[in-house]
């Protein structure tokens, strides 16, 4: 027998009260585990780093709860859409003269009198003034909210600090979007308009135009050339999510300006050269400015800085250049600025 002083006797004694555990003890145990007990939490497990919060940072969905967010974002982009064609409705006289101007300046540059738009059945007025050009408007003015919805939509799939892309995405893709349509309503469609009107007056041709088949090129070229005004958005979009990076866009950029050129071809309402490169250019140069964006996010991820100071010194010694030499052209040789391409004439 072992005495009560025995330390190995003492040992089994206590294993063989342990074995026999109470209902009591088991509820404790559990609450214990589950962080329900009296004592101080388990401290946090060491190399808790920034990884870590990146990885806590990306929210898990499942493919229903991905189904629900979509259908919600879509719903909530049209409700914005519908609140921007009231809007614009109320306008809808306004925003026509706006529309039309385009036409009635290449039919007077032609020398059509009058120049003016027709009707060729009765319903056309009606669809094109009163619902089509305000749906076209509202797409303009609500772009902002459908773009903050799109933004919204894949954000859960985007770590944390890739989150903060939000505002800029938004305004960056909006205001292009705009840009782009000013783009094709003061420059593009003007150049495309008088020259398609005028290709066959020499032969004793004099166009009429409905307001059905006009309405309907200004819409092609308008949300052509706003989504083409995107590239740097896509661009980034597809470095944010590494799909694409700077190094590979610029090796391979000379099949990107070869596609350009296709798309430009495709997309130009007019055969000729000089319409082509209107679409060519600016495409050429938001490709280059979507790599600047990509690269400027890879240096952001590899926690290198951009050298801001001297970049905006050169850009501002040129924009300098430009207005002297608009100066010069003002003051000496007798031009004129001028609400339309190229906004300079004698």
């Amino acid at each position: 027998m072992n005495s009560p002083d025995d330390p190995k006797g003492a040992g089994r004694a206590s294993s063989g009260v342990a074995s026999v555990a109470t209902p009591s003890s088991l509820f404790e145990k559990i609450r214990s585990r589950l962080g329900g007990g009296d004592g101080a939490p388990p401290p946090l497990p060491p190399g808790g780093s920034d990884a870590d919060d990146e990885e806590d940072g990306m929210l898990r969905m499942s493919f229903l709860d991905h189904l629900q967010e979509l259908r919600s974002r879509i719903i909530k982009s049209l409700l914005g859409l519908v609140v921007a064609f009231l809007i614009c409705l109320t306008f809808s006289n306004a925003v026509w003269n706006v529309v039309s101007q385009p036409a009635v300046a290449a039919l007077t540059t032609l020398g059509v009198k009058p120049p003016l738009l027709h009707t060729i059945t009765p319903m056309e007025g009606f669809n094109v003034i009163w619902f089509w050009m305000p749906v076209l408007c509202s797409i303009f003015v609500a772009s902002p909210w459908i773009l903050y919805q799109v933004w919204a939509f894949i954000a859960p799939g985007l770590y944390k600090r890739e989150r903060r892309f939000a505002a800029p995405f938004v305004i960056s893709s909006a205001g292009l979007f705009i840009l782009g349509g000013a783009f094709a309503y003061f420059i593009v469609f003007r150049y495309a308009l008088t020259f398609l009107l005028g290709i066959g007056m020499g032969n004793g041709v004099e166009p009429m135009v409905s307001i059905t088949s006009y309405f309907d090129l200004f819409v092609n070229v308008m949300l052509g050339v706003a989504l083409v005004f995107e590239m740097p958005v896509l661009i980034f979009f597809l470095t944010l999510l590494r799909i694409a990076n700077p190094a590979f866009l610029l090796r391979h950029s000379r099949y990107a300006i070869l596609a350009i050129f296709i798309i430009a071809a495709i997309v130009t309402p007019t055969p000729d050269v000089f319409n082509l490169m209107l679409f060519a250019i600016p495409m050429c140069a938001l490709f280059f400015i979507g790599i600047l964006a990509s690269y400027l996010l890879v240096m952001h991820r590899e926690g290198r800085s951009f050298p801001w100071r001297t970049t905006m010194k050169v850009v501002l010694g040129v924009l300098l250049l430009l207005a002297l030499a608009l100066y010069v052209a003002i003051t000496r040789y007798g031009y004129k600025l001028v609400p339309h391409w190229p906004f300079i004439a004698r």
